[in-house]
């Protein structure tokens, strides 16, 4: 068996105890004592801020290529807290997470500032400047992909960084902190801490911490939001998960839509924040695409239940009980406003697993129609027109992302363009891309991740206008301050009579 991480938290580039720096008054839920191992230094006056961009890009990709020396021990960690298949950790989580970092490094030397002309005798230059300390909060379904997308673009851009990830999976953040050390990046750079609810708060409402991004569900969305505001105004991005929506038409390639909808929806067991849980079939494909889904739910149940450890296993449990009693609620609650197709049982006696469960039909106000599940609980609706199909998609309070399946290039287009989401994918699931934005819209968040997007939103502009005149005008040995305001002065009145 792999070896356990340390229980500890990675500050300062060590691995340390939790007592050893930190003292709270949890009723207050404030800080009794300024942890003075945390005391992040802002960017511009630590030793990250003195590397040059091309440094920067050593640190991220010798880190991508530790990661991937070290896949199956990460994994292996990450996979025992959360029951998530220890496959799909290697080859999509830690694949992907040192591809973003790869992709970092090479916008680490490229972050260009800008120039206007002296058109007014000022000469005009835009700088773009790291933030500081900027804190991520992630939630437990992905925490390496977190960790690319938050990460990777603040310490690209020269920004010094504080990750907690989820409670419900902290192992696998643990395994991989030490490996930032390895990779060069000096003490107080990168720091990991661990904790529930109150350490999150804690970040959100840090005085010091000059940005905060954040994924998870609305309400903590909405309480990360309160505390950046209530604090110091920092800098927030949110990515508050959805209730995605998939659209199949008449003349879309059946097989396809039947493997993506269906056997896409149940990677990771519908953990997946664009999942799209929500189907919308047009009418005339509906019994014989809610009989092949059935079909591919009832051949994955019959395969769930071995080891996520074993590379063979495709679907895993849910994460905890508190996860999973919550979905099974809301399947019990969808008994009422929906007709079950198949499953709606736990699967076997030990473990957190649940059947694959389609509804079909389901009332305008039904909770699984309406509410983010979080789980292998698929609900469909029919469609008679794509006007139809749009407005049932649109209606949600969420926008995270949405796909389309049909064969006609303007039709997609035009749906594509319709659906209030984030993102839209045509005739297959979405899912990020390295150099394209990622993010929600409506009450799905705000910010972006990814692309240039996502570099940007850790660095601030800062305007720099120089008076050209200046130079003509001093006189070296009877410069005053005061002739030289009265000349800028002068300067400018004139060209604004010009």
């Amino acid at each position: 068996m792999a070896s356990l991480p340390p229980r500890k938290l990675f500050i300062g580039n060590e691995l340390t105890t939790r007592s050893s720096w930190m003292t709270f008054n949890w009723p207050e839920k404030k800080m009794l004592t300024e942890p003075s191992r945390l005391q992040t230094r802002h960017s511009e006056k630590g030793p990250w801020a003195s590397f040059t961009g091309v440094q920067r890009a050593a640190c991220l990709n010798k880190f991508a290529d530790i990661v991937e020396k070290n896949v199956d021990h990460l994994a292996y960690c990450e996979s025992l807290p959360t029951g998530r298949p220890i496959a799909g950790i290697i080859h999509m989580d830690l694949a992907h997470m040192a591809q973003v970092f790869r992709y970092y490094a090479g916008w680490a030397d490229k972050i260009a500032g800008q120039s206007f002309s002296e058109d007014n005798g000022f000469a005009k230059i835009v700088r773009y400047e790291p933030l500081g300390v900027c804190a991520s909060l992630a939630s437990y379904n992905a925490t390496f992909l977190y960790v690319g997308w938050k990460l990777a673009p603040a310490l690209a851009a020269g920004n010094t960084v504080i990750f907690k990830p989820s409670e419900k999976s902290p192992l696998g953040i643990l395994a991989m902190a030490p490996l930032f050390a390895e990779a060069g990046f000096p003490p107080g750079v990168v720091q990991f801490l661990t904790g529930a609810r109150e350490t999150g708060a804690l970040l959100s409402s840090h005085q010091r911490i000059a940005k905060i991004s954040f994924t998870g569900s609305i309400a903590a969305g909405k309480a990360v939001q309160e505390a950046a505001t209530n604090s110091n105004l920092k800098k927030v991005t949110l990515e508050l998960g959805g209730k995605s929506a998939a659209v199949v038409f008449d003349d879309a390639d059946f097989d396809l839509c039947v493997g993506c909808v269906g056997g896409g929806f149940l990677a990771n067991s519908g953990q997946i924040c664009v999942a799209a849980s929500r189907v919308l079939i047009q009418e005339s494909i509906a019994p014989k695409f809610i009989q092949a889904i059935k079909e591919v739910f009832e051949q994955a149940r019959d395969g769930m239940g071995s080891s996520p450890l074993e590379l063979s296993t495709q679907h895993g449990p849910i994460v905890d009980k508190s996860q999973f009693d919550r979905i099974m609620g809301y399947i019990e609650k969808g008994k009422q406003s929906a007709e079950l197709i198949t499953g709606g049982n736990r699967k076997g006696s030990k473990g957190c697993f649940i059947e694959p469960t389609l509804f079909v039909n389901p009332t305008s106000d039904s909770p699984i129609w309406k509410e983010e599940i979080f789980g292998p609980v698929l609900t469909v609706k029919t469609f008679k027109t794509e006007e139809e199909a749009i407005e049932l998609a649109n209606d949600t309070v969420y926008g995270l992302a949405s796909c389309l399946y049909t064969s006609d290039l303007s039709r997609a287009l035009r749906v594509s363009s319709a659906l209030e989401s984030g993102g839209v994918s045509v005739n297959s699931p979405y899912l990020p891309e390295l150099n394209t934005p990622f993010g929600g819209s409506k009450q799905s968040g705000q910010g972006r991740e990814l692309g240039s997007h996502g570099l940007y939103s850790y660095l601030e502009p800062k305007s720099v206008h120089i008076n050209q005149a200046v130079r003509t005008m001093q006189q070296p040995e009877e410069k005053t301050c005061a002739g030289t305001c009265s000349s800028i002065s002068a300067i400018y009145h004139q060209n604004l009579l010009d």
